[in-house]
């Protein structure tokens, strides 16, 4: 990173407190990378992201009341731009399609943060989209089906 360089600046909204420590600990050990808020509800990431502005949010799926997908949508109706990577357990390609329409632009499977993470936050900040190969793969398999079965 030059000496110029800002660095990306990262929200993460999940309820597990130990996940998002365990993020806290990787972003925070990257010099290009900076940690400046977290959220234990879609509510609390909604009002996070109005607040910080983050360049990146990494957005769990599954959170108490307000939950992943609907503060998605929320955030991204107020800003159309934001960066957001869907963290999550399930690779089902409804949800997934679900995700990428509603403006997710990234999906990690949480069993594989450690070694996808970092990157990832790096492409969707550079402006790319990220789908782990199964996910895609999955996908690529009912692209042309025309309903849910």
């Amino acid at each position: 990173m030059s000496t110029d360089s800002k660095p990306i600046r990262i929200l993460t909204a999940d309820d597990h407190h130990l996940l998002r420590y365990g993020i806290a600990a990787l972003v925070g050990a990257e010099p290009d990378m900076e940690l400046v808020a977290q959220a234990s509800t879609g509510q609390e990431a909604t009002e996070q992201f109005r607040q910080h502005q983050p360049d990146v949010t990494l957005m769990d799926l599954q959170m108490p009341g307000l939950n992943g997908i609907e503060a998605m949508i929320g955030i991204r109706s107020e800003f159309s731009n934001a960066r957001i990577i869907v963290l999550t357990t399930y690779a089902g390609d409804v949800q997934v399609t679900r995700d990428l329409k509603a403006g997710a632009r990234a999906y990690i499977l949480k069993g594989r943060l450690a070694g996808e993470l970092l990157e990832t936050i790096r492409a969707v900040h550079a402006g790319l989209k990220r789908i782990p190969p199964e996910v895609a793969a999955d996908l690529a398999e009912h692209a042309g089906e025309s309903g849910l079965k």
